[in-house]
C-alpha cells in the first residue's frame, strides 16, 4: 500500500477583512490556531496574509510571521479621520496568480465580493479548495454562487478562537 500524499494547498487571506469581521462578532481569533486549522483541515502548506502596513502594528506582524504566515503588505494611506486605509484586493489576486503553478488548490479567506473573478477562475480550473467567510451574516451577495465551497469562521469558532479550547 502506498503512502497517501497530501495536497500542496495555499491560503490567501484578506487580513483586514478577517480581523474586522471577527471583531464585529465580538470575539478574537487566534491566528496560530487558525493557521493550524488551515493545515490540518485543508493541507495548507503556505498561508499568505495580506495587510495594509502600519508601523505601530509591527509586534502583530512579527506574531503572524511566528505563527507561520507569509505577510504581503500594501502601503497605506491615512484617511482624513486619521484611520489607515490599505485595500489589499489587487495584491491578493496578483499573488494568487503569481503562485498559481506552485499550489494544487487555493483556500481564499474573505467575505469581499471584489474577489468574485478570482474565485470563479480558480473554480473553473479546479484550483479552488475552499472559500472561508469570516462572518456568515455579513458577506458579499456575489459570493453566494460558491456556497458549496464555503466554510464560515463562526462555525469553527471553538477551533480558532483566542483562548478557546
Amino acid at each position: 500500500m502506498g503512502a497517501l500524499i497530501k495536497p500542496n494547498n495555499y491560503a490567501f487571506i484578506d487580513g483586514n477583512n478577517l480581523h474586522l469581521s471577527i471583531k464585529e462578532q465580538g470575539w478574537a481569533i487566534s491566528y496560530w490556531r487558525f493557521r493550524r486549522y488551515l493545515f490540518d483541515k485543508f493541507s495548507v502548506k503556505e498561508a499568505f496574509f495580506f495587510l495594509g502596513y502600519v508601523e505601530t502594528y509591527q509586534k502583530i506582524y512579527d506574531g503572524l510571521i511566528r505563527d507561520g504566515y507569509k505577510i504581503i503588505f500594501k502601503p497605506t494611506l491615512v484617511l482624513p479621520d486619521g484611520r489607515p486605509k490599505g485595500n489589499v484586493d489587487g495584491e491578493l489576486i496578483l499573488h494568487t496568480m503569481i503562485e498559481y503553478a506552485n499550489f494544487d488548490k487555493a483556500v481564499i479567506v474573505t467575505g469581499d465580493g471584489d474577489y468574485f473573478c478570482l474565485i470563479e477562475h480558480l473554480l473553473k480550473n479546479d484550483k479552488l479548495e475552499r472559500l472561508i467567510i469570516p462572518n456568515k451574516y455579513s458577506y458579499s451577495y456575489l459570493l453566494r454562487k460558491f456556497n458549496k465551497y464555503m466554510t464560515f469562521v463562526s462555525d469553527i469558532r471553538g477551533k480558532v478562537e483566542f483562548g478557546g479550547h
